[in-house]
């Protein structure tokens, strides 16, 4: 049972209380989503990969399967970075402490640069600054993919995408300022990239189906288990699963793989 006191719960980030509680995937859209993202970014054993917040590290297990020449995570958590550090399969794979909106890596140092619902909590200008560090740190030809929270149908009216975003950030202690998908693409293209790939997927994070099919059964039953022997655990994740169910008719995730141009 996770040792945590009932205060640091009530005050933590919603997607730390489902860490806590041994959920793996915390992706909008699912291992499903992940896996289009990352076909879509085509990793192979030539490319140096940057990944801006690995969190629990699962989508960076799946890149050390991808064999590629080299990994670099950038992350603001210590606890986290150390976890991702302690999986890494080759001495060329780190995990360093760092912030994606200047992460220190030189221009043109990557080949594949991705992030996952990492700019969804960033300001809108964080969120292009980031945009803008992945197409400094990128070599022309190379390609950026995001996994993010979307809001829908697009276009929606201003008044309830502010709904929606001041909903979901009282659930999950943490501002949530997810965009429509035109306005994902927007933001990449104003970084200079030219939009190669689009997915999207129903954000059901919290959902039994999504959770089996995630995590897997056995998992999904221990997960389940610490929630419910957690009594502060269990507030927050029905509080989030609350606003999700809410807004489920105005929240979708979206996955975008974009090219750094050749000229």
């Amino acid at each position: 049972m996770p040792n945590t006191t009932d205060r640091s719960f009530d005050k933590m980030p919603g997607h730390w209380v489902l860490a806590k509680m041994g959920k793996r995937v915390l992706r909008p859209g699912g291992r499903e989503l992940t896996d289009s993202l990352l076909s879509g970014l085509s990793i192979g054993h030539e490319d140096e990969v940057v990944e801006f917040a690995p969190g629990m590290g699962a989508t960076a297990k799946l890149v050390f399967d991808h064999r590629p020449a080299g990994y670099t995570g950038i992350e603001q958590n210590e606890e986290a970075a150390d976890r991702v550090q302690a999986m890494a399969s080759d001495n060329r794979y780190r995990c360093v402490i760092g912030t994606a909106q200047n992460s220190g890596l030189s221009d043109g140092s990557a080949s594949v640069v991705f992030g996952e619902a990492m700019l969804t909590m960033q300001s809108d200008e964080n969120k292009q600054r980031i945009a803008d560090e992945a197409f400094r740190i990128l070599r022309p030809g190379g390609r950026y993919g995001m996994h993010e929270l979307c809001l829908q149908p697009d276009p929606l009216d201003p008044e309830t995408q502010q709904q929606v975003r001041g909903d979901l950030s009282r659930s999950i202690h943490v501002g949530a300022r997810p965009l429509t998908p035109s306005d994902w693409r927007a933001l990449l293209m104003r970084a200079g990239f030219e939009i190669q790939f689009e997915s999207t997927a129903p954000m059901r994070l919290l959902e039994p189906g999504r959770m089996v099919k995630d995590e897997g059964l056995a998992r999904t039953l221990k997960i389940v288990c610490n929630i419910a022997r957690t009594p502060a655990a269990r507030r927050r994740v029905r509080a989030m699963r609350g606003a999700f169910r809410r807004n489920a008719d105005h929240l979708g995730a979206v996955a975008m793989v974009a090219i750094r141009p050749n000229a």
